[in-house]
């Protein structure tokens, strides 16, 4: 007697692999954002809030979208706010500017930020400050990110010096990730006694040579970094 064939077993749709993450996904808690514009002050100071630590302009659509409210309503709020420090003389101002809002300093005020800025000239540069200089001279305009990428270290706070020293200005933004883009200003070619950029003396004799496995001398990476065209 023939025994009935049996099916072969079906294989699982999936097998549940050890690796497998099992981690919430990451999100913006807008429940959390939209409860924290109930809190005293509400949308414009939540406003204030976000603008007061973003290091370029934000777009009106990006506010709106992290806050969860209409554009219109962002819109309206900001109006305040521009209206309200006006109104109030303070020594800063929110514009809108390069595609998005931030706050600067009050023309009104420029004499005593000029003087606050003139009165640091009297101190030297840290070597750190020489070197970024150095790096935004040869590599400019560049963007923060680029400049710790060839020094190795965080250069906000010098980068933020040199600004104040007014040896360096902002020069646009990167058109591919939007960062600011740094250059150096005339007061720096006056400071050096240059012309031009093209008066700026070659890198790589200044540079410490390192020795190939035979023997031959080779230019170091960080030359190879300031010196590449842009």
């Amino acid at each position: 007697m023939t025994e009935p064939e049996t099916a072969p077993a079906q294989a699982p749709e999936h097998e549940p692999r050890p690796d497998d993450a099992q981690a919430p996904e990451r999100h913006t808690d807008l429940a959390a954002a939209a409860r924290v514009l109930d809190e005293p002050g509400g949308l414009p100071a939540a406003l204030e809030a976000i603008l007061m630590v973003a290091d370029t302009p934000v777009a009106t659509t990006q506010l709106a979208t992290v806050l969860a409210r209409p554009e219109p309503e962002i819109e309206e709020a900001l109006a305040e706010l521009v209206t309200g420090y006006q109104e109030q003389h303070r020594g800063f101002v929110l514009r809108e500017q390069g595609g998005g809002w931030r706050y600067y300093s009050n023309p009104t005020f420029a004499p005593v930020v000029d003087a606050f800025v003139l009165d640091g000239q009297t101190a030297r540069l840290t070597q750190a400050s020489l070197e970024t200089l150095a790096v935004i001279a040869y590599r400019q305009p560049v963007s923060r990110g680029r400049i710790a990428a060839i020094r190795g270290v965080n250069v906000d706070g010098v980068v933020r010096t040199l600004l104040s020293r007014g040896l360096i200005e902002e020069a646009g933004q990167d058109p591919d990730g939007g960062a600011n883009l740094y250059q150096t200003t005339s007061y720096f070619l006056e400071r050096l006694g240059l012309r031009s950029l093209d008066d700026l003396p070659p890198l790589a004799p200044y540079l410490p040579e390192i020795e190939d496995l035979d023997g031959s001398p080779e230019t170091s990476t960080i030359a190879a970094d300031l010196e590449e065209p842009t």
